[in-house]
């Protein structure tokens, strides 16, 4: 019994600690665009406000290993309008979450659109219950289609940031 007990003990920790956190699968999203989860995305669409007019967002997410993944997409009424909504999205982010002065650097991904520039954020603001939270985030454009990927979390280590961030792909 002592033994059988014990076995089953082994064995939960043995597959409790090869059961990884961020379990990461290949998800298809609006506009052609292949996007790498690190869990099951819950899916979503809502109307938002945009560089002055209401758009609707589709959405994906989910929380794995303490942090929250998103990917969103608007589709826009032309390609002259993606640049403002990508800078009105920027700063309504920033402000919802009492950012900090963000770090920008310039994001590659192959098929997007180069104006605006692909840009990749980081910062650290609140969260609504006023916690403290990093956000990284990426803004990429494809045609009409806009997109914002994002990870909110307490720290956002490169076992995160490097899969999510270099797992998309226009098909």
């Amino acid at each position: 019994m002592l033994r059988t007990l014990s076995f089953v003990v082994i064995s939960s920790v043995w597959l409790a600690a090869c059961s990884p956190a961020l379990n990461w699968r290949e998800v298809s999203l609006d506009g052609g665009l292949k996007a790498l989860l690190p869990c099951k995305p819950d899916h979503g669409s809502r109307q938002m406000p945009l560089a002055g007019r209401a758009v609707e967002m589709q959405m994906v997410g989910c929380e794995a290993g303490g942090a929250m993944f998103a990917v969103a997409h608007v589709k826009l009424g032309g390609v002259s309008e993606v640049a403002p909504a990508q800078a009105s999205w920027q700063a309504a982010m920033l402000a919802n979450m009492q950012a900090s002065t963000p770090q920008l650097e310039a994001y590659s991904l192959k098929g997007a659109g180069v104006a605006p520039t692909p840009v990749r954020l980081s910062a650290q603001g609140r969260r609504s219950d006023g916690h403290a939270v990093v956000v990284q985030g990426v803004w990429f454009a494809k045609g009409e289609d806009l997109y914002h990927a994002v990870i909110y979390a307490d720290k956002v280590g490169s076992d995160m940031a490097e899969p999510f961030f270099s797992g998309f792909e226009f098909q």
